[in-house]
């Protein structure tokens, strides 16, 4: 909710959505921003973990779905270092993790070349991320159309939370040094 939708239990607008007001001196609108921002990955976890569960695997996590969309993507073989780069995650040892526990369910594979393994979806694998893709068709797009969102918006959107994300990793490197 905005500013301008919040309401009071008695119909009045109570302003904008701010969990950290002791954050906010300079930048309220920001604090909103994390705020929604944090409802909405908590949002997003959650659906990845449930539609993945309705696809077959209830004991695969939301990094374990994460990762195995992420080697699916292009039907290319990756590695380890390639799929921590597009999901911009820093401890390579989750994705570890959660490729061995994607292997284990035979929905990817390494194949050693040199030094490297590259990791690609099984028959299997693909058939799951399918699977995937056809509940998320049936119960979430369907439902995000009736926000009357045009794509173009939600393409624009994607593309400054990704910027968004840079000043982020360059305040947290900032941050770091301190």
């Amino acid at each position: 909710m905005t500013d301008s939708t919040a309401t009071h239990p008695r119909g009045r607008v109570s302003g904008p959505i701010v969990s950290s007001e002791h954050l906010s001196h300079r930048a309220q609108e920001q604090s909103e921003f994390e705020f929604g921002l944090i409802i909405a990955s908590h949002a997003f976890t959650r659906w990845m973990v449930r539609c993945m569960a309705a696809a077959g695997y209830p004991e695969l996590g939301s990094l374990d779905v994460l990762v195995l969309h992420s080697v699916n993507h292009r039907e290319r073989a990756k590695r380890l270092a390639d799929i921590c780069l597009v999901l911009n995650v820093e401890d390579s040892h989750t994705v570890t993790y959660a490729l061995k526990k994607l292997a284990r369910h035979q929905l990817v594979q390494g194949e050693k070349h040199g030094k490297e393994t590259f990791f690609r979806t099984t028959e299997l694998g693909r058939s799951t991320c399918q699977r995937y893709a056809e509940i998320r068709e049936d119960c979430l797009i369907e439902s995000l159309s009736s926000l009357g969102i045009e794509p173009e918006e939600t393409s624009r959107l994607a593309s400054k939370l990704r910027a968004m994300s840079g000043i982020y990793d360059q305040a947290a490197r900032a941050a770091a040094s301190l």
